[in-house]
This record gives C-alpha cells, sequence and structure tokens, in this order.
C-alpha cells in the first residue's frame, strides 16, 4: 500500500493529494506518483511542509519538467491560485538516464528540456475522468522508454536502497553485509544513483518514522520515541529534528494537534 502522507508534516493542511502506485513495468524505475491539485482563493496560499525520502522526483507541471534532488533538509512550497503537479519517486536505477551527477542537484530543482512529456502528462491532468490515472500511464510509458534496459549496477542499487530504507537496518555496515559487498562499494553506488551518502539515508528514514510517531500518537513520551527509532537519547531525536526540520519534537507535536 502506497502511504499517502509519510515525509509530509502536516497532513491536515493539504490540498487535494493522492499517491499512486507505480505500474508492474516500471516498478523498478519509480516507486510511486503523487499528484496534488489546489484551487486556493485569491489572495492566499497554503504552504506544504515536506520532509522529502531520500530520493530523486521527476515532477511535471503547467510550467514544465524538472529533476527534483535528493534534500539534506526539510523543505516546502507555498500554493496559490488554481494549479496540478505530477511526480515520481525515483527508484535509484531510474536516476542515471536523467542526471549523470546526481550529487550536482541534491537541494536543487533541474529544469528539464522534456515537452513530450510535459504535454502527454498535461493534455491527461486537464482533459476527462480519470485524470490522474491517465496521467500516471502516459508519464509511465514515457519512463520506461526513457531508462530501457537496466544495467546490473542500477538494479543492485535499488536493493541497496531498499535495505538501507528497511526498519531494521540501523547502520551502512548492516546494510553492506546483507548485500555482500563493501561498505566502500554500498557509498558508491548510492553516490552514483542517489547523491546522498546511505548514513544520510538511514537518518532521514528515521526521521520521517519519528515524526509521524511524535505526530499521529500524543501519548508516547519522546523518550520513547527517541529509543523505538534507534537514537542515543532523547537528546540526540532533539538535535535530528532541530538539524533537518528547524524545530523540537515538542514544538512539531504542539504544532500539528488537532485544530493547529
Amino acid at each position: 500500500m502506497v502511504d499517502p502522507t509519510r515525509g509530509v508534516l502536516y497532513p491536515a493542511r493539504l490540498p487535494e493529494f493522492h499517491r499512486l502506485p507505480a505500474p508492474p513495468e516500471i516498478a523498478d524505475l519509480a516507486e510511486w506518483f503523487w499528484i496534488p491539485e489546489w484551487d486556493i482563493q485569491p489572495g492566499r496560499t497554503s504552504r506544504q511542509d515536506v520532509v522529502a525520502y531520500p530520493a530523486l522526483n521527476l515532477v511535471v507541471e503547467q510550467g514544465g519538467v524538472s529533476l527534483v534532488g535528493a534534500t539534506t533538509r526539510a523543505t516546502h512550497r507555498d500554493l496559490a491560485g488554481r494549479g496540478w503537479a505530477v511526480g515520481a519517486l525515483l527508484r535509484p536505477a531510474a536516476v542515471a538516464a536523467l542526471t549523470p551527477s546526481p550529487v550536482s542537484v541534491v537541494d536543487q530543482d533541474a529544469p528539464l528540456a522534456e515537452p513530450a512529456l510535459h504535454d502527454a502528462v498535461a493534455a491527461a491532468m486537464t482533459t476527462g475522468d480519470r485524470h490522474r490515472e491517465r496521467a500516471v500511464a502516459v508519464f509511465s510509458r514515457w519512463l520506461h522508454s526513457r531508462v530501457g534496459a537496466l544495467p546490473g549496477a542500477a538494479r543492485q542499487a535499488n536493493a541497496a536502497a531498499d535495505l538501507l530504507m528497511a526498519s531494521d537496518v540501523g547502520t551502512p555496515e548492516e546494510a553492506a553485509a546483507r548485500l555482500s559487498v563493501s561498505v566502500r562499494t554500498l557509498q558508491r553506488l548510492m553516490h552514483r544513483h542517489v547523491g546522498l551518502p546511505p548514513a544520510a539515508m538511514i537518518r532521514r528514514r528515521r526521521l520521517q518514522e519519528a515524526a509521524e510517531r511524535v505526530r499521529t500518537d500524543p501519548s508516547v513520551d519522546l523518550a520513547t520515541v527517541a529509543a523505538e527509532f534507534g537514537y542515543a537519547d532523547h537528546a540526540h531525536l532533539t538535535t535530528d529534528f532541530r538539524t533537518v526540520l528547524g524545530f523540537t519534537p515538542s514544538a512539531y507535536r504542539a504544532a500539528s494537534s488537532p485544530g493547529r
């Protein structure tokens, strides 16, 4: 099942938002597609805050196509007027066909000149019923054609990322051992296919999980959250929140409470 809100810091503030699973034929290329649609009253904006997955996204909007790099901090976007976007959360195997250096787009949005993809997705999003499903279908066909056959290293990068995002893996050493590769090989794979080191991917997954727990379970104390997700103590959890999100777990819980 595609989790509709994982990584979204304030789900209650979302406009209409959908996550659709990637079709089976591109399961090695994309985790899912995310589609927000909004119609904001004139003079108002809607801020969307996200602690993103440690991955790249390929995004189609009215204004064009962009490759959004992996991030090292929480990000936000202010929505205004009326619009839509269709994004693919890319698996590592798809990345090499879109950029020679994912490190160069970390914390960046890189415009891509892909008019055929843009026009096909825009046509699907603006006409007829089941527009989201049709947008995903045409996006998927384009991605499948663009990437082509996958080399062994690309499939190995997918396997590595899957392990790093698994809750039972706490260190790069554990992931490397389970893949039967060296830690250095694991680092090279993630550098080439994600742009982040393995340890950073583990930290991002852990922070996403901890933030979700803090938001959805107001009864659990923060020391328990810290222990549950592999932090050394409450202070370590707080430091990670401050560094990446810019606020403490307590402040986040208060801001996430009903009515805020």
